[in-house]
């Protein structure tokens, strides 16, 4: 087994993206219950960042699998994947999906019992159920017939998986309860996380559009996809604001917009793009500045 081929699959550069919201959600539950200490300090928080970059590896796996036998990636820019160069089989890539599925899965189980213990159990039933619920949509984003991923929807899953179920999830981890203004910074991840698809489905529309993956920069084509990317980092910028606005208590909670100055300078790079392939750097660009917004957001707050 050439351990690098998989390492390649899980497409680490990933990772800080989806822990983003889980960082922002468990600061805000953190603080919310008033415990003395550092939300670093908390089992909450370090099964649910464990679990999340679980779930991401097992995306990532399912989508180099899926596109790799449909035949998506076979003239693909960026990096090369795993199953459409021939570095690691069909079949291997299946085993490596189930191995991670169930090791995410048991994490989670761990999760859940540490959140909720045996006294909400309806709790508990609730977030295996989302569990999942994730693992069904990390699977189905490229692979079979119905992939979402190949019909224009992969945004809206990407929104309510990345942003809403991982920011307001994890607080209600802590909180067992929920808070209208918290789903403001939930939608400012889900945004930019959102961002970083759309950079990529420019970057592979000529591709996509090819292979007949329906991506909606394929169906909204390359101009409205560009003004699609702007209004989400705008949108991100303003939800974000909102809720500083509503909760103020410190200067400090304005810090996060140290993030959004690369995140500003990429919409004037994608709006004077005319090669996609080009748009491939930016891609790692907004996922760490989103990243990057988690940490100084979280900050922000606790200070």
């Amino acid at each position: 087994m050439d351990v690098k081929s998989y390492i390649k699959a899980a497409r680490l550069r990933t990772l800080p993206l989806s822990i983003s919201g889980i960082i922002i959600g468990s600061s805000l539950g953190f603080n919310e219950i008033n415990i003395v200490g550092s939300v670093l300090k908390s089992p909450i928080f370090w099964l649910a960042i464990l679990t999340t970059i679980g779930f991401q590896v097992l995306s990532n796996f399912a989508n180099d699998y899926g596109d790799g036998i449909k035949g998506s990636d076979k003239n693909r820019t960026g990096e090369a994947r795993m199953v459409s160069s021939g570095a690691i089989t069909p079949k291997q890539m299946k085993i490596a999906m189930i191995v991670t599925a169930i090791l995410t899965l048991l994490i989670a189980l761990l999760l859940i019992y540490v959140a909720f213990g045996s006294e909400n159990f309806a709790y508990s039933i609730l977030f295996f159920g989302l569990g999942i619920a994730s693992i069904v949509a990390a699977i189905k984003y490229t692979v079979g017939k119905s992939a979402y991923g190949y019909s224009g929807f992969g945004d809206l899953f990407v929104f309510l998986f990345f942003g809403l179920l991982s920011v307001v999830g994890s607080y209600f981890l802590y909180t067992k309860q929920l808070n209208f203004n918290i789903f403001l910074p939930a939608i400012s991840v889900g945004f930019l996380s959102t961002a970083v698809l759309n950079l990529n489905n420019l970057r592979d529309r000529e591709e996509d559009e090819v292979n007949n993956k329906n991506t909606l920069v394929v169906k909204l084509g390359t101009s409205k996809a560009k003004k699609y990317h702007y209004f989400l980092i705008i949108s991100a910028l303003v939800f974000t604001f909102m809720y500083v606005f509503i909760d103020f208590t410190s200067i400090y909670q304005v810090v996060f917009l140290m993030a959004f100055i690369p995140l500003i300078k990429n919409i004037n790079t994608v709006s004077k793009n005319k090669i996609p392939s080009e748009l491939d750097g930016e891609l790692k660009k907004v996922a760490l500045s989103t990243f990057l917004f988690a940490i100084l957001f979280s900050v922000g707050q606790l200070l």
